[in-house]
């Protein structure tokens, strides 16, 4: 009797510093995972706040190029319908900085059909529309890809700003243009500072940093 009572306690003595043992594994594992989770949308703050493209590309691009790079055959497609096809890189990286391709208007293009948001609800037609809208800015941009890329998000009128001070692009120009525009808003609070250095600027039409995004993101897609 003595020995399985003695068998017994130390059966549970083992038990108990078994479950202590797995307490102390649980709590690092959750420690670490916190850590992770807490590091992550660290640098998407970062990323949000400063703006900066290479941090938001090794952020985004494991979790968004393979959804973009889905719609590369449909992108080609029209592409080669308005003319543009050697620039599939650029409308890649358009659509990732406009939508990851996700949504049913990964272009975001229903804006330059309709002259708002949401009459677009098929990709393949808001494909369609943004690559033919790109087509028509590269031509009013005389090829220039900056000049046209920022169109895409400004309007056509940039590119005819940027003709008429013969400068080409610069990222000057664009911050410019955008607080021409909004100065000239009768009604501002249709516009949102997407970022802290637009509202610095009094530049909240557009984006002011779309064309430089969309060419980092292009090259990630030409690595491809």
């Amino acid at each position: 009797m003595c020995t399985e009572r003695v068998k017994k306690r130390y059966t549970n003595l083992i038990r108990i510093k078994i479950r202590g043992l797995i307490m102390k594994i649980m709590f690092k594992i959750t420690l670490i995972v916190v850590f992770m989770i807490s590091l992550l949308f660290g640098i998407a703050y970062i990323a949000s706040e400063k703006s900066k493209p290479t941090v938001k590309s090794i952020l985004l691009e494991p979790f968004l190029t393979k959804k973009v790079k889905e719609y590369e055959p449909l992108i080609e497609k029209y592409a080669k319908k308005h003319g543009v096809e050697n620039h599939v890189d650029t409308l890649l990286a358009m659509m990732m900085q406009e939508s990851g391709g996700r949504g049913n208007d990964p272009m975001q293009s229903s804006e330059s059909l309709c002259g708002e948001i949401g009459c677009i609800d098929n990709p393949e037609e808001s494909i369609d529309q943004g690559v033919s809208y790109f087509a028509k800015n590269l031509k009013a941009s005389d090829g220039d890809v900056r000049i046209a890329v920022q169109s895409y998000n400004f309007g056509l009128g940039f590119a005819k700003y940027v003709k008429e001070r013969n400068e080409g692009f610069t990222q000057e120009i664009a911050i410019e243009f955008s607080q021409d525009m909004y100065n000239k808003a009768k009604d501002k609070s249709i516009y949102t500072c997407l970022r802290k250095e637009a509202k610095e600027y009094d530049a909240c039409y557009g984006d002011i940093y779309y064309a430089r995004d969309v060419m980092e993101y292009k090259k990630v897609f030409a690595k491809k």
